[in-house]
C-alpha cells in the first residue's frame, strides 16, 4: 500500500475525493486479483499496473483512465471478468480495460498474426474511446523501462515491435516524450553495441560545445530583451540517440557531420510573437536557404505546431532554431494527452483529438478493406511513419500525406470514390502522370470519369496505407465477381456436355457436396472453379453421380469474349490473339491461362489433362490483345521513328520496344503491340514489310 500513497497524493491534486476513492478501490481490487503473481524481475505483479497508473496521473488523465490502467491486466491474467469490472466501476471503465487487453484466448498461427490481430482490436477500441491507446502506450512504456529483466531474445523482439509500431503511434498522436523514450530504450536493446558506441561519442562531442551554446543563448537573450519580447524562455535541444542513428544511416553521414548541427528552442506567449522572434533571429544570424518550415500556419497531421529554421551561428556553425508558444510546447511534448484536461473542463474536443479521430477514421477504413490481420498491419505501418508532404486542393483545403505520396494517394485521401474513379491528375494546373510524387505546397486536382476503376499497376507506386488497401479491396472484389461468373459458365458447359443443366441437380446433393468441400453456397463453388482451384468436369461428375447421365460425347468449347477480366489471363510465352487456335489451362488462384495451340509450353502441361479447358474465340471479341513482333532492319538514322509512325497509322499501339544490335549494319527491333485480332496484325505486318529499311518481320513464338 505504501507505493500507492504516492499515486494517491498525485491524483488528489487534480481529482475529487469521490474519484480518488474509486481509484483506491480499483487498486485494492487489482492487488487482490494479482496476489501471488510476480513479474520477471521478481517484484509483485501489482507494481506494474501501479506504475502504468502513475504515468497517466503524471499527464493528469481522468479518473476512469487511471482506474482502467490499474485493472488493465486483470481480465487477461486473473479470474476477474469484464462484467465484474462493469458492475463495480461502470461500462466505460470495463470497455477501456477490454480494449487494452490482449487476445490470448484466441490461438494464432504465428506471433506476427497475433501481433497484427492485437493491433487491429486496439484500433477498433480506440475508435470508440481514444483513451485506450493512451493506457496502452503507458503500459508499453513501463514494460520498456523494465525490459532488462527478460531474456535477450525476448528483449530484442519487444524492442523491435516497439520501434515499428508503438513509437510511430506515439509520434502520430503527438506524444513526443513517449516517442523519444520508446525509441531510445528500443535502440539500446535492439542494437546494444551501436547504442553504447554512439552514446559515448555523443558524450565526448557534447563537452566541446558548451562554449558555443553559451554564446548562442547569450546573444539571443540580449536581442530578445532589447526588442522587449517578454516573457520568453530559451532551451537547448539535443537530438536523441535513435534520431541521430537514423539520420546517419539515411544520409550516410558520420557522427561529426551530424553533431555539427546545434539546436535551440525559443518559447514565447503568443503566436504573433513567434513571427516577431523569427524576424529578430534572421536579423541576428544569416538564414540557410530552403531550411524554413512554418508548422504554425500548416500544422503537422498530429497537431504539432512550431516555426523551424536553420541559421549560420557563431564560428560559421549551422544552428537549428524552433520558435513556438508555451501551449504549442505542451502540445508537442504530450500530444493528445495535453488536451485531455481542457476537454474535461470545458466540454470541448481538443484539436489534437479531432486530428487523432480523423486518423483513426482512416485506419478503420483500411481495417475494413484488409483481407487479414497481417495485411492490415502492413498498411498501418506504411501510414505511421512521420515524414509528410502538405498539398492543396483547388479550393485551398490542405491535405497531409506521407512522404513519397503520389496523385493517386491524394485522390484516395480526398475520398475513396474519387480514388477509385480517377483517370488523370493536374499539379499546379498542368497534366501529370498519376504516379507523380507530390511535394509540399503544390495544388493538386484529380480528374475522374464514370465507369473508371483502379489499375493493378497503381500498387507499384502508391505510398499510403489507405490507397493501397482500397486498391487491393477493389481488385479482390472484382476478381471474386469475375471468378463467379466464369465458374458458372464452366459448370454449365460441363453439364451441357452431359445433356443436363443446373436445375437437374437436387438441392440435397448440392448441399452435401458443398459441406464436403467446406464451402458456404453455390456462388462460392463457382468462385473456386473460376479461380482454377476446382476443375469443372470433375465437380460436375461428382454432382451428377446419382443421376442417369446421357453421355452425348459432344464437345462444347468455352467461348472467350475478351471481357472476362482478371480470371482469364493470356500467356506471355505465346501471346494469343483473336483468330488464333487456342487452348486453356486451369491455374490455381489465377483462373484460366490461354495459350496458342502451337505453344511449346502446351506439351509440357499434358501431364495434367484434367486441367485442360477446350476454348475458342467468341463470334464477337472485345478489347485489344498484346502480340510480339520481331523486325529485322538495316541500321539507319531515324528507322525506329519510321516504324513507330507506320504502326501508329495502322492504329496499333506500342506497349514496349527493345533493340538488339546484331552487327554494324543490322538491328533486330522487338515490339509488343496492342491489336484487335489476326487481321489487324496482318495489316500491320504488311505495312512494315513495305518499308525499304525492313528486311524481315516475324511474329514472336
Amino acid at each position: 500500500m505504501f507505493r500507492f500513497a504516492e499515486l494517491r497524493e498525485k491524483v488528489s491534486s487534480y481529482l475529487t475525493k469521490i474519484q480518488v476513492e474509486e481509484i483506491t478501490n480499483a487498486y485494492l481490487m487489482a492487488e487482490k486479483a494479482h496476489e501471488g503473481q510476480q513479474r520477471s524481475s521478481g517484484e509483485p505483479y501489482i507494481s506494474h499496473p501501479l506504475e502504468v497508473a502513475r504515468i497517466l496521473a503524471k499527464m493528469q488523465m481522468d479518473h476512469q483512465s487511471i482506474i482502467a490502467a490499474m485493472l488493465h491486466d486483470v481480465i487477461e491474467d486473473t479470474s476477474v471478468d469484464k462484467i465484474t469490472i462493469a458492475e463495480k466501476f461502470g461500462d466505460e471503465v470495463a470497455d477501456l480495460v477490454d480494449g487494452v487487453s490482449k487476445l490470448d484466448q484466441i490461438k494464432f498461427e504465428s506471433r506476427v498474426e497475433a501481433q497484427a490481430e492485437n493491433l487491429r482490436k486496439m484500433m477498433l477500441a480506440m475508435a470508440r474511446d481514444i483513451r485506450v491507446i493512451l493506457i496502452k502506450l503507458a503500459d508499453r512504456l513501463h514494460n520498456m523501462r523494465t525490459l532488462d529483466a527478460l531474456l535477450p531474445e525476448k528483449q530484442r523482439r519487444i524492442a523491435k515491435e516497439t520501434l515499428e509500431i508503438y513509437a510511430p503511434i506515439a509520434n502520430r498522436l503527438g506524444m513526443h516524450n513517449f516517442h523519444i523514450e520508446f525509441e531510445d530504450i528500443g535502440f539500446s536493446f535492439l542494437y546494444p553495441v551501436r547504442y553504447r558506441v554512439l552514446k559515448e561519442a555523443v558524450r565526448k562531442a557534447r563537452g566541446n560545445r558548451k562554449e558555443l551554446i553559451r554564446d548562442l543563448e547569450f546573444n539571443l537573450k540580449n536581442r530578445l530583451e532589447q526588442e522587449n519580447i517578454l516573457p520568453f524562455a530559451i532551451k537547448g535541444r539535443e537530438k536523441h540517440l535513435y534520431s541521430l542513428y537514423k539520420k546517419m544511416r539515411k544520409k550516410d553521414l558520420s557522427l561529426s557531420e551530424i553533431m555539427d548541427v546545434y539546436a535551440l528552442r525559443i518559447l514565447v506567449d503568443k503566436i504573433d510573437t513567434c513571427y516577431r522572434v523569427l524576424g529578430m533571429v534572421h536579423n541576428l544570424y544569416k538564414p540557410v536557404h530552403g531550411r524554413f518550415k512554418d508548422y504554425i500556419a500548416i500544422p503537422k497531421a498530429n497537431g504539432y505546431q512550431s516555426l523551424h529554421l536553420t541559421v549560420i551561428g557563431p564560428y560559421g556553425v549551422p544552428v537549428e532554431v524552433q520558435i513556438r508558444t508555451e501551449e504549442m510546447d505542451r502540445m508537442a511534448e504530450n500530444g493528445i494527452a495535453a488536451h485531455w484536461l481542457y476537454k474535461a473542463a470545458d466540454g470541448k474536443t481538443g484539436e489534437a483529438e479531432i486530428r487523432a479521430r480523423e486518423w483513426l477514421k482512416g485506419m478503420l477504413e483500411i481495417q475494413s478493406n484488409s483481407g487479414n490481420s497481417k495485411e492490415f498491419i502492413e498498411h498501418v505501418k506504411v501510414d505511421l511513419y512521420p515524414d509528410e508532404v502538405y498539398v492543396f486542393t483547388p479550393n485551398g483545403d490542405i491535405f497531409s500525406l506521407s512522404s513519397g505520396a503520389t496523385a493517386v494517394d491524394f485522390a484516395y485521401a480526398v475520398h475513396t470514390d474519387v480514388g477509385n474513379a480517377c483517370i488523370a491528375a493536374k499539379i499546379d494546373r498542368r497534366l501529370v502522370p498519376l504516379s507523380t510524387r507530390l511535394t509540399s505546397g503544390q495544388t493538386v486536382e484529380i480528374v475522374t470519369a464514370a465507369g473508371a476503376h483502379p489499375n493493378p499497376a497503381w500498387l507499384s507506386f502508391v505510398a499510403t496505407g489507405k490507397a493501397r488497401s482500397n486498391i487491393r479491396h477493389w481488385l479482390k472484389t472484382q476478381q471474386v465477381s469475375e471468378a463467379r461468373t466464369l465458374g458458372k459458365r464452366l459448370i454449365e458447359r460441363s453439364l451441357l456436355s452431359l445433356s443436363l443443366c443446373i436445375e437437374d441437380i437436387s438441392a440435397k446433393r448440392l448441399e452435401a457436396f458443398l459441406q464436403e468441400l467446406k464451402l458456404s453456397d453455390f456462388q462460392q463453388l463457382c468462385e473456386e472453379v473460376g479461380l482454377g482451384n476446382q476443375v469443372a468436369p470433375l465437380v460436375v461428375r461428382r454432382l451428377v453421380s446419382d443421376l442417369p447421365v446421357e453421355d452425348s460425347h459432344l464437345f462444347y468449347p468455352l467461348a472467350i469474349r475478351g471481357t472476362e477480366g482478371m480470371v482469364v489471363a493470356y500467356a506471355k510465352c505465346c501471346r494469343p490473339i483473336p483468330g488464333d487456335t487456342i487452348i486453356g489451362f486451369l491455374s490455381a488462384g489465377r483462373g484460366i491461362v490461354i495459350h496458342r495451340h502451337s505453344c511449346k509450353n502446351v506439351a509440357e502441361m499434358s501431364q495434367t489433362p484434367e486441367k485442360y479447358i477446350f476454348i475458342q474465340w467468341a463470334d464477337k471479341v472485345e478489347g485489344e490483345f498484346a502480340v510480339e513482333l520481331k523486325v529485322d532492319v538495316l541500321s539507319k538514322r531515324g528507322v525506329l521513328a519510321m516504324l513507330a509512325n507506320n504502326l501508329a497509322e495502322n492504329d496499333a499501339n506500342i506497349q514496349n520496344v527493345h533493340i538488339d544490335e546484331r552487327d554494324n549494319r543490322h538491328n533486330t527491333i522487338t515490339f509488343v503491340l496492342s491489336v484487335r485480332n489476326r487481321n489487324h496484325l496482318a495489316k500491320a505486318i504488311k505495312r512494315l514489310r513495305s518499308i525499304e529499311a525492313v528486311t524481315r518481320v516475324v511474329r514472336g513464338k
